[in-house]
Order: C-alpha cells, then structure tokens, then sequence
C-alpha cells in the first residue's frame, strides 16, 4: 500500500484561515459604474477589500460600524456611515448603491418643481443624496485607524441633443424623434417622460408630444409620429405637405456652467417630408390648347393676335399640392421671345386650367414649351414637360 508523506497531503487538502485586515499594506480599489454622473442618477459603487472577508461562510458587510466607516458624500450633504456587502459569499468584493436626489428645480419650464432633493439611509441599497448640479461624489472608507481611501467622481449637467432619425421623411412613414439628456433622467428607478414640440411648415403651430425613456438609466428620449396631408395636427400625428421641412425642438433648463440654474437653451433639429409618389407623377398635365380671347379654339395665327395659352392639370393625390404653371415661346432660332408663369395650389382631386396670353410680333415658326415644378427657387419637376409648335402667317 502507497503511504503519501504527510506534508504531501496538506497540499492535496485545501487549507483555509480567516483573513484581517493588512493595515501595513492597505489594498482597496474603489470603483463606480460611471466616470461622471448626472445630478439624478443612480451610482453603483464596488470596493474590492479581500482582507475584509473576515467569514468564508457568510456574506460580509463592511462600512457600517464608526470604528472603520464608509462615508458617500457630496458637497454639504453625507450619508455616514454607509453599509457596503459581499457581493457573494467568500468573493471579498463589496457592493452598494444610493440615488442622487439634486436640488429644487424646476426642469420644464411649467413653474414647478420637478425633484424631491433628499439625503437619507444608510446602505447597502437605501441611500438618498442631495447634490448640486456642479459637484462631486466621493466615497471614503476608513480601511484602518489613520487610513482613509477615497475615490471621487465629478457630477455635471450636459447640454441636451435632440435628432431625427433621418433626415429625409417619406409622407406616408413614421418619424423618430430621439433627446440625449441625462439631466432629464429624474429617476433612475423608472422610465421618465418629457414634452417634445413638433412643427412643419404647414402646420407652424405642430403639437406637443410625449417622448419616453428608453430605460430607466439611460437618459436617452424617444417619440414617434406620424404625418397626414387632409387631417388636422393632433395627438402624434402631424399635418405636413411634401417639400415640407419639419421642426422638432425642447427647453433645456439643465444646462452646464458658464450658465446659471435659471438659464435654459432651446435645442431644436430639423428634417424634411416628401411624397411617396414619384415627383413626375405628382401632377397630371394635359397637352395645351390655343384660343381666341372668348375662348375660341384657333386653327391659324397670325401677327399682332392675342393668342390665349391654355394649360390644365390634375392633381390625383389626396392632398394639396402647390406648383408653378410656366410657359416659354420659342422663335425658329431657339431664342426666348416670351416667358410666363402662374403660382399656384391645387386641391386634392381638383383639375384646373391655367392661361396667359402672348402676342406674336413676326411671322415664323414657333415652339410654345410648357412646364409645372413646385417651386422657382428649387425647381422640381411635378410632371413631364410639354411642347407644341403653331406657324404665325
């Protein structure tokens, strides 16, 4: 039978012995979850103390006993002292969290406050601190008699951002609309909601909607709406045109320093809308018609005759459509001889006729060019451009 030296065996069996604090060479990290944190926000903190697992059997704690205490404080306010646990049995690691509760302020704008500021508990998870909005946060753990450790992590506001989610809308989609405040997370707890206004062109006034926290922690806002071009503005629906340019925008009342508590900046973006309908189709244009002044159809022309330019189009979408009505003549030399235009806006399902005169000063042959666009300063064609050539004896 194989005898194993005793000293051998020690080895194989695991030995165990209750660790004490080293307070000759103290090792205590302390972390946060965040490098700076927001005046409203929860702080998870982490304190890595393998020489106080005093128990391999039990779930530590440490911190909360005047002798070695874990102090959390900001500037005039302190939660002392403050319990931190193991986070598993034997693991050595401590763990504790508390929300920071601000000051009084009112967020919105609407006169009232928004935030109940309180320091109370005292860990691992029932701390409450009050805070300013350009502060710090600092823990310090009395690791041994004369030994204090600390760790400290700036508290700011951050100017807010508000974006599309595109930038370029079709009028039959859905648009999302996303705020980046952290300052707006008012509590980290549950999902935080704030008024976004929303406006277009069309609709200068817009409506207000409600944009909702992604999570509870997370400080980021979003808001969905949809457009309509025959119904009023309501609820999350907004009234915009194709070629619209649509508005969204916020009151930010938590902004950092150089401002002041009672400053706030208005943060705005924009995006535009166009049709789903292909911008050729949007308009349907019918070959002219050339007639007398009592409107007379002409078979001939002849010098120094008013000639009445006919033009009719249709609009076959469900919603308003503005444009511009242009008419060219042409000489046999290609050159310019008269130029008009009519700007308009036709309803939903309307045909309408649009006409101008022109009188011809020389006998020849002419080419008389028709063409709608939507506007004269970023012309976009809303249908096919026409042209039909007369001889004037």
């Amino acid at each position: 039978m194989l005898v194993l030296p005793l000293i051998f065996l020690m080895f194989l069996s695991p030995v165990f012995a209750e660790q004490v604090p080293d307070y000759d060479h103290p090792y205590s990290p302390i972390f946060t979850d965040k490098p700076v944190y927001s005046w409203t926000d929860k702080v998870q903190m982490t304190i890595l103390a393998p020489s106080w697992n005093t128990d391999r059997y039990l779930i530590d704690s440490i911190g909360d006993d005047k002798d070695h205490p874990i102090k959390i404080s900001t500037r005039g306010h302190s939660l002392d002292p403050y319990r931190f646990t193991e986070t598993g049995v034997n693991s050595g690691i401590f763990a504790a969290e508390i929300i920071l509760t601000g000051f009084s302020h009112d967020v919105d704008g609407d006169g009232s406050i928004d935030t109940t500021p309180r320091t109370t508990g005292n860990g691992p998870t029932s701390g409450f601190l009050e805070t300013d909005s350009d502060s710090a946060i600092t823990i310090s753990f009395e690791f041994a008699d004369g030994v204090v450790l600390t760790e400290s992590v700036p508290i700011q506001w951050t100017i807010g951002k508000i974006q599309f989610s595109e930038e370029n809308y079709l009028s039959d989609k859905t648009a999302s609309i996303r705020v980046i405040d952290p300052d707006l997370n008012l509590n980290p707890e549950s999902l935080d909601h704030i008024p976004i206004q929303i406006s277009s062109n069309s609709d200068v006034s817009g409506v207000e909607v409600d944009a909702i926290e992604t999570s509870e922690r997370s400080g980021v806002f979003v808001a969905t709406i949809s457009f309509t071009q025959n119904l009023s503005s309501s609820g999350n629906r907004l009234f915009a045109l194709p070629g619209d340019t649509i508005f969204a925008k916020y009151d930010d009342y938590t902004i950092p320093k150089p401002y002041s508590t009672s400053d706030n900046l208005e943060i705005k973006t924009f995006a535009n809308v166009d049709s789903s309908i292909p911008t050729l189709k949007r308009l349907q244009s019918l070959p002219i018609v050339l007639s007398d002044t009592f409107g007379n159809v002409l078979a001939s022309f002849s010098t120094s005759d008013q000639i009445q330019i006919v033009g009719t189009i249709s609009n076959q979408q469900n919603f308003k459509q503005k444009f511009v009505y242009l008419f060219q003549v042409k000489d046999e030399n290609n050159s310019v001889v008269s130029i008009s235009w009519i700007q308009g806006e036709i309803s939903e399902n309307q045909k309408l006729d649009v006409s101008q005169s022109w009188i011809p000063k020389k006998t020849g042959t002419y080419t008389i060019e028709t063409y709608v666009w939507n506007s004269l300063i970023h012309t976009s064609p809303l249908s096919p451009s026409l042209s039909t050539s007369i001889f004037v004896k």
